[in-house]
């Protein structure tokens, strides 16, 4: 087994934090952006976490993502929010618009918000639970750097799309979440296996010739597969619509990576949309979610989405992650660069 190292929540996010501000990243971007990742790790989603942290320093340092940007807001219409990432990390711009939203959807009964400008924007069912404990039914989406073929094609040009739904549950019941991507696999989890010289499993990518391969090196250089065959690829193509064409954010052949520091900013977008739950439903959503989940609850081995989650989450918030010592070490000799 690798060596590994066994950190508290805070002292993970100082970890990544402080790795961002000696790279050209503000306080502002920096400890949004740490916070998410470190949230990520707790939920036990590595892809989305910590592992992050060296690209992104990275990109600061280089200028492909402004480090020093400020998010701004524009009200597009009564329940529509435009939010400029400013070509800097998601993060800070998700918070803004996300506070935004929660008071605009219970005024309007419905509103939506659009990001462009922006970058990888982690854990998406992260962001639409924080919704959820608002009392807001959640829909988020942003389609990703090219990593899948148009069904019937061998040319990565869609992202992995990742979208999210969260609700709130009756009681104190946590949000039910549900949150995927449209690949097999997220391409983050490829570039895991391969930086620990690991194999994938048999069926989430092909190679550049359309051939399906358990070599992670290969599934980068070809497409990666979508769930469900077609009707993943059909999906996919809507959030590409929903992400980017609707925010004016780059299409997934567009965008540059979010792996390395080459080339120009990513330019993503990404699309929110809070809904209030009392006035569709004449306030009887309530009533009908605690039917909805006794009749599933009822069922034996039958749970709702996100229990591992949870657990993970209570976990490390009771005993801290644990971190590869090659990843603490490399986000450790990140810290030493010089903040701005």
């Amino acid at each position: 087994m690798d060596a590994s190292i066994r950190l508290t929540l805070a002292e993970a996010e100082s970890l990544a934090f402080e790795a961002l501000r000696a790279n050209r990243t503000s306080e502002l971007g920096a400890r949004a952006t740490a916070r998410a990742l470190v949230a990520a790790e707790a939920d036990g989603q590595a892809a989305h976490g910590l592992s992050r942290v060296p690209a992104y320093a990275l990109q600061a340092r280089s200028g492909k993502v402004n480090g020093q940007a400020v998010p701004t807001l524009t009200r597009a219409a009564p329940g529509v929010i435009r939010v400029d990432a400013g070509l800097g990390f998601a993060y800070p711009a998700i918070d803004l618009a996300l506070d935004t939203l929660k008071s605009l959807a219970k005024d309007q009964g419905i509103a939506l918000a659009a990001i462009h400008h922006s970058h990888h924007f982690g854990q998406v069912g992260a962001h639409a639970e924080r919704l959820a404990e608002a009392g807001l039914i959640a829909l988020v989406f942003g389609n990703t750097p090219k990593a899948m073929a148009f069904h019937g094609g061998k040319r990565a040009m869609l992202g992995t799309n990742p979208l999210a739904f969260a609700t709130p549950l009756p009681g104190a019941q946590a949000p039910l979440v549900i949150d995927l991507a449209l690949s097999v696999a997220a391409r983050g989890k490829i570039v895991a296996a391969q930086k620990a010289g690991k194999s994938i499993p048999e069926g989430w990518a092909v190679d550049a010739n359309g051939q399906s391969t358990t070599d992670p090196t290969a599934a980068l250089a070809g497409t990666l597969s979508p769930i469900g065959g077609a009707k993943g690829g059909a999906l996919a193509l809507m959030v590409e619509i929903l992400g980017a064409a609707l925010t004016a954010g780059a299409f997934g052949w567009e965008a540059s990576s979010f792996f390395d520091a080459e080339g120009r900013p990513p330019d993503m977008g990404h699309l929110f949309v809070a809904i209030d739950p009392g006035p569709a439903s004449g306030n009887a959503f309530a009533d009908r979610m605690q039917t909805l989940v006794a009749a599933i609850e009822s069922e034996p081995e039958v749970r709702l989405p996100g229990s591992r989650r949870l657990n993970a989450r209570a976990n490390a918030k009771r005993e801290g992650i644990t971190l590869s010592n090659a990843l603490h070490d490399e986000i450790r000799a990140l810290h030493a660069p010089g903040r701005s």
